[in-house]
């Protein structure tokens, strides 16, 4: 059952991660989207991280005129990627960015050259699919800041922006704010181990910050433990503004302009 909570529905949130597409949101799918609609909610992002997903997504998205959606391939799901069906969504008046993609090593033994050479160049498939078709890339990153920085730079120049999803809080990824990348701030913010997180948000440029849930994964506090919805990103930007000593208005004004600029221009 969806969270029935209530806010203020003029402060308008564009949720920049949430994956509506999972099983989870199978039973209350329409309920939940019409409750957070009427609470704030403007748009909804659905990433795309299994290529066998993706048919689901762009359903949603052409049902529903708040929602859009990537198209990529997550570093895990690398043996599924298939290029011609990736150009098929990317050609979708609703598929807005690249992605999820990008490399993550956490699950990988120690010296696994061959897995990470392999999601090196699934990465590099997708980078190129995002200059050709001029839309920006959604970067899953976990244990790969070097390789993710070195190959985002060599591609700068060429690509529309994009965002370090769930940011993780590098200070080295960080100096790509001054190369057309966002950071996605989500309910991690909230946890109580959060400390570098803390730590580094005030550094990060204010026309840089997107708001986003990874729903269903990642509820911020006090619902950490429950599944995820796009109507929780309220206690990711209240939190945001305690920490930035900023209003919530003011950090919703913000995050809501900074996700337009990088994932609507051109849009009605």
């Amino acid at each position: 059952m969806f969270l029935n909570l209530e806010f203020n529905n003029n402060e308008k949130i564009i949720d920049t991660h949430c994956h509506l597409d999972s099983e989870s949101f199978y039973d209350d799918l329409d309920e939940m989207l019409f409750h957070a609609f009427n609470n704030g909610i403007e748009k909804i992002i659905i990433p795309g991280a299994d290529i066998k997903d993706l048919a689901r997504a762009r359903e949603l998205a052409m049902k529903y005129k708040q929602i859009y959606y990537a198209a990529g391939v997550h570093p895990y799901e690398v043996d599924g990627f298939d290029e011609e069906i990736l150009r098929e969504h990317l050609s979708n008046e609703k598929c807005v960015a690249v992605g999820e993609c990008g490399l993550d090593y956490y699950r990988l033994k120690a010296g696994d050259e061959l897995e990470k050479n392999l999601q090196k160049k699934i990465f590099k498939a997708q980078l190129e699919l995002a200059c050709e078709f001029e839309k920006p890339v959604i970067i899953h990153c976990r244990e790969a800041n070097e390789d993710i920085y070195g190959m985002l730079i060599a591609y700068v120049s060429r690509l529309k922006g994009g965002v370090l999803h769930c940011f993780n809080a590098s200070k080295h990824l960080l100096q790509l704010a001054n190369n057309g990348f966002y950071f996605g701030i989500g309910g991690v913010l909230t946890f109580k181990n959060a400390k570098n997180l803390l730590e580094i948000l005030p550094l990060i440029p204010r026309d840089k910050l997107l708001i986003e849930t990874d729903a269903p994964y990642l509820s911020p506090e006090p619902f950490r433990g429950k599944r995820n919805e796009p109507i929780l990103t309220h206690f990711v930007a209240q939190k945001m503004s305690e920490i930035l000593k900023l209003s919530k208005e003011e950090v919703l004004k913000l995050c809501f302009a900074n996700s337009n600029n990088l994932f609507f221009k051109g849009y009605v």
